[in-house]
This record gives C-alpha cells, sequence and structure tokens, in this order.
C-alpha cells in the first residue's frame, strides 16, 4: 500500500458515513471503496432523511439526481453534518455552483467514483484542520470541470464566487 493509499485509510477508519444513492451498483461500488468506514446506505429521499435526522455522521455521500440530493444537503447543514455531492446526471455548471452555495463540502462527478476514500479525507481533513477545503477540491478537480465544461469560461462566468470560495479560511 502506497503512503497515500495509507494515509486515507487512517483517516477514514473507522469513520461513519452515510451513503445515499437510487442506484444499487454505486452503492455497492462505495461500499466496497469504503469497506473501513462505518457504513449507514439509504437508496431513497425517505431512508436517507430518517437516517440524516435520527444518527450523526462525519459525512454524508449524497446523490443529487433521484433522491432529492438537494433536500438532504439541508438537512445535513442543519446538523452540521458534512455533504459530499456525487452525481453523473447533475454534472453541470449551475449544479456545481448551486452545491457549493447550498453548503456541499466537495462535488465530485461519478467518472472519479474510485478516489471517493481521497476525496472523504480531503473533506473529514480540512475540517479537523479548519481549512479551506475548496483548495484541496480545485487542486483534484478543477481540470477535470475543465475538460467537461469546455475551458475555464464556468470559473471565469462567476469568477467572484469562485474568487470567494479560494479565499474562504473555514473548511467549507
Amino acid at each position: 500500500m502506497n503512503t497515500k493509499m495509507i494515509r486515507i485509510d487512517r483517516i477514514l477508519k473507522g469513520k461513519i458515513v452515510l451513503i445515499v444513492d437510487d442506484e444499487k451498483d454505486v452503492l455497492d461500488l462505495l461500499g466496497e471503496l469504503l469497506s473501513m468506514c462505518k457504513l449507514d446506505i439509504a437508496s431513497s429521499f425517505e431512508q436517507a432523511k430518517e437516517l440524516l435526522e435520527s444518527k450523526f455522521y462525519d459525512i454524508a455521500v449524497l446523490d443529487i439526481m433521484g433522491v432529492r440530493g438537494y433536500e438532504l444537503l439541508e438537512i445535513a447543514n442543519s446538523r452540521n453534518i458534512p455533504a459530499l455531492m456525487l452525481t453523473a446526471h447533475a454534472l453541470t455548471e449551475d449544479n456545481l455552483k448551486k452545491s457549493f452555495e447550498n453548503g456541499a463540502a466537495y462535488y465530485a462527478p461519478k467518472d472519479e467514483i474510485n478516489n471517493i476514500g481521497l476525496f472523504i479525507a480531503d473533506v473529514l481533513e480540512a475540517k479537523e484542520k479548519n481549512k479551506n477545503v475548496f483548495l484541496k477540491w480545485f487542486d483534484r478537480l478543477g481540470g477535470f470541470f475543465d475538460k467537461k465544461f469546455g475551458g475555464t469560461d464556468w470559473r471565469e462566468k462567476e469568477k467572484e464566487f469562485w474568487e470567494e470560495k479560494r479565499k474562504s479560511f473555514f473548511w467549507r
């Protein structure tokens, strides 16, 4: 196991994670990738809402489509549970900005699902150290979104918003 994997495993080991997606194959894969964590799994909005309102989680991984991810994000925020938005179908400039505007700690494409442990470790480490997780997000995924959205225009259109995210000191 390389140094990066050891670091991720150390940060994630024993963390309590809620994963929410309406696709069984995605839930199965996330279960494998996050096997070092204590997982609760929900495949519907109703299941996820009940779990978020009744239990504590170190982080929630929320799909946007199919499970009303933005409503779940609101509940997670009200309980001070950081949320990572994981999506395939809502992979747009508007949803990217909306996720961060609504308090998501991270926004990741399902194309990068194999790196979910790294993304969660980024969030948990930033929260623990009270650092800005957006800088890690931007380093890891900025290039992906530049390619996906056809260049850097997505950042230029909302330059003030993205600059504010970069300058923010706190973990969100």
